[in-house]
């Protein structure tokens, strides 16, 4: 029922946060709708959280890798088949 999703500009030129956000959640509902969940909707705002060190980071990655163990989806965070990191960020 929600996303995390952790982030970094890319260059000087990059798109704010609300304006990404915006545009990613307009696709991907396109694409949930079109594969069989037409009723499907995110919600309309999002929350953000800025990261000011490894510490921070890693308290938040830990936060989001143990949350479908909360959810009672998984025993084990590495159960999660969704899980993992495109790029990781380096401090």
């Amino acid at each position: 029922d929600h996303v995390h999703f952790f982030a970094a500009p890319t260059s000087e030129n990059a798109k704010d946060l609300s304006g990404f956000i915006g545009n990613w959640k307009n696709w991907t509902q396109r694409q949930i709708c079109g594969s069989g969940f037409p009723s499907f909707e995110w919600q309309r705002e999002f929350f953000d959280h800025l990261m000011r060190s490894s510490e921070s980071y890693s308290e938040k990655w830990e936060y989001v890798r143990l949350n479908p163990v909360r959810a009672g989806l998984v025993q084990q965070a590495e159960d999660w088949f969704h899980q993992g990191e495109i790029h990781a960020f380096e401090w």
